[in-house]
């Protein structure tokens, strides 16, 4: 399966949560699932519970199946919890960084300053949004980039407060890895145990 690219609010609306990853628009005004039939409670099964609860995370990140699977492979193999250190993979790209740190509106934009090199880590450009961060790394853009006005007003009023993980200076429009983020960085309701288990007879 490719990576979402429907309408992001009526997705948001089908999984009765807000990805703030996604888009910066609410559900408020319409919180139940779209469709004639959406204000209808409907119980879902053990299997619906954790098909929710993945696409919450492959929606929010913009992952493919293929991406969400590899990663998921790496979480299980590394120690510790699988769930846990799935957070960390998801948190730790650096599309997720940029957004994150408020350089874009949403991790879609993130992803496009990305692939067109507008980004540095450690003073290199970078244009793979799946790069993986470590402790210590610092992100910033090119000066040109700096000026965009979306740019400017993502970073002036950033869609979510700026994570522990990452030390932003707003004068010189850098964020460093402080730490690796935990499971609790996640911006949104998740349940990672149903995560888990969808995957574990998947792989």
């Amino acid at each position: 399966m490719s990576r979402f690219t429907g309408p992001r609010l009526k997705a948001m609306r089908a999984l009765g949560v807000e990805l703030p990853g996604l888009s910066r628009k609410s559900i408020a005004d319409r919180p139940h699932p779209p469709g004639q039939h959406g204000n209808r409670l409907r119980k879902k099964s053990g299997f619906g519970l954790q098909l929710q609860e993945k696409q919450k995370l492959r929606l929010n990140y913009g992952l493919s199946e293929r991406q969400m699977r590899r990663m998921m492979s790496d979480a299980k193999r590394a120690q510790g919890s699988a769930g846990d250190k799935l957070a960390e993979l998801l948190e730790c790209r650096l599309d997720n960084a940029v957004f994150r740190a408020g350089f874009a509106p949403t991790i879609p934009a993130a992803r496009q300053l990305v692939n067109h090199s507008h980004c540095l880590v450690n003073g290199r450009a970078v244009n793979i949004p799946s790069y993986r961060l470590r402790i210590g790394d610092v992100i910033a853009l090119r000066e040109k980039s700096r000026k965009h006005p979306v740019v400017q007003e993502s970073f002036g009023e950033p869609a979510l407060t700026r994570p522990e993980w990452l030390s932003c200076d707003e004068a010189a429009r850098t964020a460093t890895v402080a730490h690796l983020p935990a499971l609790s960085d996640i911006p949104f309701p998740i349940e990672m145990q149903l995560v888990v288990e969808y995957y574990a007879q998947r792989l």
